[in-house]
């Protein structure tokens, strides 16, 4: 279910292709990722031509976020990478700019070339803010956006009838319900999207203001929780799957102290696991290819070189490994789990389909003043094997120093795993000490 959302502008994009040896690793190492393709430039910077046409003059970009016109030779070469990182794609039309038959003939070359690595298909991006971003005058309403939506899904479903339609993409809940409730082929998916830090100075909300306070407290995860919960009832009351396409701990431009820490490796590993229990089938932390450098700090990965001169050369940051950390995990049911005491500690239990059990700690405890946490274990049957992977990092503030099992890189797979320290073959009691500031998956076999 884990994916990263990028711009529809980095479909243009040369580094986007299997002969990316770091980027391929990195994909690799998410277990089969979601790339979605959308953010602020779909419906501003972006211009789909299949004819080799120049992108209009009145199209506005800067250095750092230029205008990039995208066409089939771009799709063929970014499926080169979904095959090689055995990754799929959503995708997103520009609905700023309303060109139906445009957007249509960009989803039947996407079809064609992607085939079922296409999920989705999302028409623009967060149209909510239309009426205050430019994109359309002011006053632009609910009603408005489902007139677009229709002509527009007409317009896709004609020439590419099996697309499946995802919406809206919005970060209101006033643009929830008119979506749903639009007329129109193809609609399966309900996206919506989230940053649970939204106000950047705090004087709309001081516990909501990216600080590592703020994001080290039970309160985050009730009310990531919340609003998830109120995403997943509006959309299975019609039959639809429920998305949370993008996301990522603020909305706030530039960094915060937030920004590439341990903390937000902890973060991401349990919002993961939270909104795959609640019900969430599909995730996107928004990110860049711009440099690491002078980039956006918040992405999941970012490129080596000097700032707008990036080498190609990809990294992870330490969310990145927080999300490849619990990436490995879907197919499993979640399980109904008992558990007391440990501060800020989540316990998740999963049934993988081989019958093993995985159980996923999350010890969000501040490493450098908590001590070590002794966890008792009572498994359902009597194991014959149990493997441990942890992610682990030195404070909540600590940069470029995450680390699954000593090393910056995902995890091993499961069989190649250590076994879990004082492991108890054939008890279904096992106790384990954890270390604050970790995340610790552990498997067994019966």
């Amino acid at each position: 279910m884990a994916g990263i959302s990028l711009e529809a502008t980095d479909l243009a994009d040369l580094q986007l292709s299997s002969q990316n040896a770091s980027m391929v690793k990195l994909l690799r190492e998410v277990d089969g990722p979601v790339l979605r393709f959308g953010g602020n430039a779909v419906d501003r910077r972006f211009f789909w031509t299949s004819t080799g046409e120049a992108a209009p003059g009145s199209y506005k970009g800067d250095k750092a976020h230029p205008v990039r016109a995208v066409g089939p030779d771009d799709l063929i070469r970014v499926n080169t990478l979904l095959e090689a990182a055995d990754a799929q794609v959503a995708l997103t039309v520009d609905l700023g700019h309303y060109e139906p038959d445009r957007a249509a003939d960009m989803v039947k070359n996407a079809d064609a070339i992607l085939g079922d690595r296409l999920l989705s298909v999302t028409i623009g991006n967060e149209p909510n803010g239309y009426g205050t971003n430019g994109l359309r005058p002011k006053g632009y309403t609910p009603e408005d956006y489902v007139r677009e939506l229709k002509a527009y899904a007409k317009a896709i479903h004609a020439v590419a009838p099996d697309v499946p339609i995802a919406g809206p993409g919005a970060y209101s809940q006033a643009w929830w319900k008119p979506f749903i409730d639009a007329d129109i082929p193809q609609k399966k998916i309900f996206t919506f999207h989230n940053y649970p830090l939204y106000s950047c100075d705090g004087a709309v909300d001081p516990k909501a203001s990216p600080t590592l306070a703020n994001l080290m407290t039970p309160l985050m995860h009730i009310r990531a929780e919340d609003y998830q919960k109120a995403a997943l009832e509006a959309a299975q009351a019609a039959a639809l799957e429920t998305w949370l396409s993008e996301t990522g701990i603020a909305a706030c431009p530039g960094s915060n102290e937030t920004s590439r820490t341990h903390a937000s490796a902890l973060w991401t590993a349990d919002y993961v696991l939270n909104a795959a229990k609640l019900g969430i089938t599909r995730i996107g932390f928004h990110s860049s290819l711009l440099t690491c450098t002078g980039g956006p700090p918040m992405s999941m990965l970012c490129s080596g070189g000097p700032y707008l001169k990036p080498n190609g050369e990809f990294a992870a940051r330490a969310n990145f490994f927080g999300l490849a950390m619990v990436s490995d995990l879907e197919g499993g049911k979640f399980l109904e789990l008992q558990s007391s005491g440990g501060g800020l500690v989540y316990n998740y239990a999963l049934k993988s389909p081989d019958g093993s059990t995985t159980v996923v700690i999350v010890n969000q405890n501040d490493p450098q003043v908590a001590a070590q946490t002794e966890v008792q274990l009572r498994l359902p049957q009597q194991p014959v094997t149990g493997t441990m992977s942890q992610l682990s990092g030195p404070s909540y503030e600590a940069e470029d120093q995450t680390v699954i099992d000593g090393a910056d890189s995902g995890p091993a797979p499961v069989p190649e795993r250590p076994t879990v320290p004082g492991f108890e073959y054939g008890s279904q009691d096992q106790t384990i000490k954890l270390t604050a500031g970790t995340v610790t998956v552990l498997n067994f076999t019966y």
